[in-house]
């Protein structure tokens, strides 16, 4: 069998066969004449690749038809055109046009008959120029079917993408405030918003949510939320893995990530997904459907939609302090007081359009959309009835004696005195004194309160939030009088969470505090418009010139709006203005105070931008790309990054590719501007920390200064193979120099000369914090690696079978770490990093340095198989995030994923899975008893083990 090619230059035309084409091709290989006429009749074309390469087409000048100039263009050859049902036509050896499944539906790119030709994808990404396939390109490139993506357990983006792409990596985020509700994800070692994301190649809106704790390499990014794209409205995805910011901007230090829409104009599917993990939970219960219209065969409307639930899970074990608690009497205490795992998706639902429509013979009007909402709900960090400072735990008396915290209502030193409570054993609920406040009845227990009687246990606040995610870009595309190509286009995109935290107090409001709250929202608009031209230019008969023009327009807001009021408010035992004294309890929702009207307000920024890109083909022995590109930000000034590529084939199986190019991330509005307050482990124990803008008198005063872009030099270089027929093999170096990375600041605790300064420059919010953080240029690093990628395709038995290997090799070293002023033990001021050790081991080795992927996959006639088995080496774990010794170096680990699919009638089949079959899991956690995990909580596979599942897929 052959390899074959899908040519997609344009949208279809769905144009009448009677419509006159001009065409200008010469005589020359076949598979480079059927890319000029789809080009020149704005046409789709299906052809096997490896069979047109050593066919030569006929000269085909004037005007034709598309059926009779494909027949003229291929006359005498051994390739011939064939009209499908759907109104296109394709491309086949004549030996093989005999050939027509009948009893089983073919799917996607593998087909249920063991004779089907495998079908090649072809991408857009990393080139404005005509596409191209993973071994034609000059920078490393994943094309993946919809299949293939969905073929596997997980059910949300980052974790598909993640098991098929080594160096895409993802971990669970339990207990990290924002990064539970939208997980980051990291290409080649690099933080989540160092990815560009796309949508049929425009940009994609950036979330809400700003990691504040992402497990030291994601620490303070702000990325793209995948998991609003429905799987069912995609074709196919996309991955360049190289520095692509001279064509497309901001972010793509990294790489490129293309999510390529359906745009099948009849047919569909329906398919319902539950499952569940093998210790019992996470039930999974998802639906998907898309389907596809024509538009009076003119064009096409697609649409898709899904629905997710799934139950959270439990790993976890009582922690020792919770332990003592029961073992001390106190029964109230639940078992266990903390969850670690996935958080609970009350709903999911996303819905998604992609539509095109021919206005004339070379105008085509487009547009694509989709909206989400989602509901998330985990558990924060366990709250000590004893030992939680500004809600249960007075501090010490004037012996050094723990007491604990009794609010008074009618004040300190007024009316009836509340007695002292001591801590003097693990169990307050049996101490004389703690009943003569408990007791309702005297005037004690009515002037006096602590909120051991709400929470007798302790509490361990639920944290979640309503996410809504929308985005639409229309567009016209084209070809001018002169032979121009053009896209004209605007987009908008707009994201929203709206937290929630229930099971938790303001404990500045005593008794009266509620028990939940809406602590505020976090939004993000964007607008881009766009303008693209390109136009093909012939020099000689072995010297093509492609050239690519265009200009971009972005405006971006962040928004935080203000929570209820009891989620901000200074409640009287925080402070009393009459007296001027505090009674020492926290402000806030605890866990995540609200935002109040000194954290709201709404922040802008535009930027525009001008770029060149231009290919040369200089016979078909070399290809040598260049890009540079201009931007101008309102915030920090101008950009300017340029690009070079090649591909230079050595023989007939052999090709080397290369590239070097600048790029940047510029900080995000979010960053520049967010104020956030979260609870996190600190070497002293659970603390309040604030997150500030640098501008923040707080932040100045510890030393910050304004955001600056992050600058990058990327540097790649490989080998492309084809040694044997349907084998390909790609390997490539890539060297990653990134300048000024904008991370959260390790927390910075305030020295008592830092916090009089602050309050009498009237910064009253400074004695709310236990110490603060906020963004920063805050160090250089240098990333690299290799990637090899194997595929191959073959026929065993007259069993169709594919064979894919991948591996991954990233190493991250942290340079020139920058240094800030604070005050030492002894009162001086001294210059340190303010990265602690173990967050520059987990920015370098806390993602696995190695990973692999082998995937086997067999088709015959009604039964398929595929087994995928996951390799991950050693990594480092600094547990809790607390650089407090609790250091974990966690070993490899390696699991096993199958699916197998039964078709029972030509159009339904069944399939029955497992993701980690085994049920395997990490090295037990050395610390479980600090905060209860089992497991390392930043595992590559997971805290939840062996996933299992059944598919059943209908298609019309």
């Amino acid at each position: 069998m052959r390899i074959v090619f899908i040519i997609t230059l344009f949208i279809s035309s769905y144009v009448s066969a009677e419509t006159l084409y001009q065409f200008n091709i010469e005589q020359q290989a076949a598979d480079k004449a059927l890319t000029l006429f789809a080009q020149q009749a704005n046409t789709t074309l299906l052809f096997p690749i490896e069979l047109a390469e050593r066919e030569t087409a006929n000269d085909l000048q004037g005007e034709f038809s598309l059926a009779l100039g494909i027949v003229k263009l291929l006359e005498g050859t051994g390739l011939y055109p064939v009209n499908e049902q759907d109104g296109s036509i394709s491309v086949r050896a004549i030996r093989y046009i005999e050939f027509q499944p009948k009893n089983i539906k073919i799917s996607d790119d593998f087909a249920a008959n063991g004779n089907a030709t495998y079908i090649e994808k072809i991408a857009i990404v990393g080139s404005r120029f005509p596409p191209r396939s993973v071994i034609d390109s000059p920078v490393p490139l994943d094309i993946l079917s919809i299949e293939e993506f969905t073929r596997q357990g997980s059910s949300d983006f980052n974790s598909m993408l993640a098991t098929l792409i080594p160096s895409f990596n993802v971990n669970d985020q339990p207990i990290n405030d924002a990064s539970m509700l939208v997980r980051p994800s990291n290409l080649r070692g690099m933080a989540s918003d160092h990815t560009l994301i796309l949508i049929n190649g425009k940009r994609r809106h950036r979330s809400a949510a700003i990691t504040f704790l992402g497990g030291g390499l994601s620490d303070g990014s702000q990325g793209v939320d995948l998991s609003t794209i429905p799987a069912s409205s995609v074709k196919q995805i996309e991955v360049l893995r190289n520095g692509a910011a001279a064509q497309y901007g901001s972010d793509a230090i990294a790489g490129v990530i293309n999510f390529v829409l359906n745009d099948d104009d009849q047919g569909g599917r329906i398919e319902t997904r539950v499952g569940s993990y093998r210790q019992g939970d996470g039930e999974l219960l998802q639906m998907q459907s898309h389907v596809g219209l024509s538009l009076n065969k003119r064009g096409f409307a697609h649409f898709s939609a899904e629905y997710k639930q799934q139950a959270g899970t439990s790993n976890s074990v009582q922690r020792e302090d919770a332990k003592a608690l029961i073992s001390a009497g106190n029964l109230a205490v639940t078992d266990p007081a903390q969850i670690w795992g996935i958080p609970t998706i009350h709903y999911d639902v996303k819905f998604a359009t992609n539509l095109a429509y021919q206005l004339n013979e070379v105008d085509e009007f487009y547009t694509f959309a989709n909206v989400a909402q989602r509901k998330i709900e985990g558990g924060f960090y366990f709250r000590n009835p004893q030992t939680r400072k500004g809600v249960f735990d007075g501090g010490l008396d004037g012996n050094g004696i723990p007491h604990l915290l009794v609010a008074d209502m009618d004040g300190v030193g007024q009316g009836i005195s509340c007695p002292i409570v001591n801590l003097l054993d693990d169990n307050v609920l049996d101490d004389a004194d703690y009943a003569l406040i408990a007791d309702k009845t005297t005037p004690v227990g009515q002037n006096c309160f602590a909120f051991n009687e709400i929470f007798p246990g302790g509490f361990t606040p639920q944290f979640g939030g309503i996410m809504s995610d929308a985005a639409l870009v229309s567009g016209l595309k084209g070809q001018t009088q002169t032979n121009w190509s053009y896209d004209i286009s605007l987009g908008l995109g707009y994201s929203e969470i709206d937290y929630s935290i229930s099971q938790t107090v303001n404990p500045s409001l005593g008794n009266l505090s509620p028990t939940t709250f809406s602590p505020g929202l976090a939004a993000q608009y964007e607008r881009n418009f766009n303008i693209d031209l390109f136009k093909p230019f012939k020099l000689a008969d072995d010297f093509i010139l492609n050239v690519a023009t265009g200009a971009e327009w972005r405006r971006e807001t962040y928004r935080q709006q203000a929570g209820d009021l009891a989620s901000y408010a200074i409640g009287e035992f925080a402070f009393d203005p009459l007296t001027g004294l505090s009674q020492g309890f926290s402000v806030g929702s605890n866990g995540f105070p609200g935002y109040g009207p000194k954290s709201v307000g709404s922040w802008q920024r535009g930027n525009w931008a001008i770029y060149g890109d231009v290919e040369m083909h200089m016979s078909q022995a070399f290809l040598f790309g260049l890009a540079i590109r201009y931007e101008n930000f309102s915030d920090f000034g101008d950009n300017l990054d340029g690009k070079i590529s090649l591909l230079k084939p050595i023989n007939d199986k052999y090709s080397l590719r290369g590239s070097i190019s600048t790029g940047f991330k510029a900080p995000t509005v979010g960053q520049s501007n967010v104020v956030n307050v979260t609870t996190a482990y600190a070497p002293q124990g659970l603390e309040d920390q604030a997150t500030l803008p640098p501008t923040h008198p707080i932040s100045v005063q510890l030393g910050a200064t304004p955001l600056q872009p992050e600058k990058s030099t990327n540097l790649s270089f490989g080998v492309v193979s084809e040694p044997y027929e349907n084998l390909y093999i790609t390997l490539d170096y890539f060297n990653i120099e990134l300048k000024d990375r904008i991370s959260t600041t390790s927390p910075l605790r305030l020295s008592d000369e830092d916090m009089q300064t602050l309050l009498d420059a009237g910064v009253t919010e400074a004695s709310n914090y236990g110490s603060a953080k906020f963004f920063t240029n805050d160090f250089d690093s240098t990333t690299q690696g290799l990637d090899l990628v194997m595929h191959y395709d073959t026929h065993w038995f007259d069993i169709r079978t594919r064979v894919i290997f991948s591996y991954n090799w990233t190493d991250t070293q942290v340079n020139n770490v920058n240094l800030y002023p604070q005050t030492d033990i002894d009162g001086s001021v001294v210059m340190k990093s303010n990265l602690s050790p173990q967050r520059i081991k987990m920015i370098e080795d806390n993602l696995p340095q190695h990973r692999a992927n082998f995937s086997f996959e067999q088709t015959f006639q009604r039964f398929s198989s595929y087994f995928r088995l996951n390799y991950y080496s050693a990594f480092y774990e600094d547990h809790l995030n607390a650089a407090a010794g609790y250091d974990i170096n966690a070993g490899a680990e390696l699991t096993l994923d199958v699916d197998f699919s039964y078709y029972l009638t030509t159009a339904f089949r069944l399939s029955l899975g497992a993701k980690n079959l085994f049920d395997n899991r990490a090295d037990i956690n050395p610390y479980a008893h600090i905060a209860g995990s089992v497991y390392p909580t930043t595992s590559p596979i997971g805290l939840s083990g062996g996933f299992y599942y059944l598919r059943g897929i209908a298609e019309f």
